[in-house]
């Protein structure tokens, strides 16, 4: 079942550019029945070796701005770091149900957002860089990966399309690198407190590879809005089920 599921959301990562922690977070709670913070941490731990995988395309292609990650980590490695302590510290019993809310209303939130820009595209903003603003905005993106898994895919992107003049390949590419930094650190601080679940993470990692392949085959032939829009759908429903889980 693990091995199915890395697969699926790997494929589905590759096809639609979704990351991986918005969807494997909520999965792991529902499905596989882990609690909050161990959700967290295998969901960053899967993340990072997907996103591992693919990183020397990206580099090789010159995809990836330097000056730019550079900024983004200057913010987002701190906040990173404050959204994996902020769960760690709420990592108990009597907390239980607030995380289920938060987690799941984070990823409502973000899903619905997503949804919007994916149903009412605008036109991308041209004019200068504004780069002074990326460590700020990275440290808020940095802590909601921390805290949640999600965030990095979406958030970075957005805010690299409307405040640099990145070609999109580029802004792909660095996200891409920015969300492997901060998998790799939140990933890490989240195994060295004992959030993960080191069983189901290589089952997820062993299918997740092969679905990232597959997927990044079948996005050249198949359309990626419609698959966005569903996935999109599909992940408003399992933030709902988070919260409902919280409330009974």
């Amino acid at each position: 079942m693990e091995f199915l599921a890395g697969f699926i959301i790997a494929l589905a990562v590759g096809l639609t550019g979704v990351g991986a922690g918005s969807v494997t977070a909520p999965v792991l709670i529902l499905f596989f029945g882990l609690p909050p913070a161990e959700a967290v941490g295998t969901a960053l731990t899967f993340g990072a070796a997907i996103k591992l995988a693919v990183a020397p395309f990206y580099l090789v292609r010159k995809q990836v701005n330097g000056r730019v990650l550079s900024l983004l980590c200057v913010g987002g490695i701190p906040g990173v770091l404050f959204g994996v302590l902020v769960i760690g510290a709420l990592d108990v019993r009597r907390y239980e149900n607030i995380l289920f809310f938060l987690l799941g209303a984070t990823i409502v939130g973000m899903a619905l957002f997503s949804l919007y820009r994916s149903l009412r595209p605008g036109k991308r903003r041209v004019g200068r860089d504004r780069l002074g603003w990326l460590p700020l905005i990275a440290g808020g993106i940095g802590a909601e990966v921390g805290f949640s898994s999600a965030g990095a895919g979406a958030l970075g992107s957005l805010a690299l399309l409307n405040m640099t003049s990145l070609t999109p390949a580029q802004v792909i590419g660095t996200d891409m690198m920015f969300g492997l930094v901060l998998s790799l650190l939140g990933g890490g601080m989240h195994i060295s407190m004992g959030h993960f679940s080191s069983v189901i993470v290589w089952k997820l990692i062993i299918g997740g590879l092969a679905g990232a392949f597959a997927g990044a085959n079948l996005s050249a032939i198949l359309p990626s809005r419609p698959l966005r829009v569903g996935l999109f759908l599909w992940l408003s429903a399992l933030g709902l089920q988070l919260c409902w889980k919280a409330l009974v």
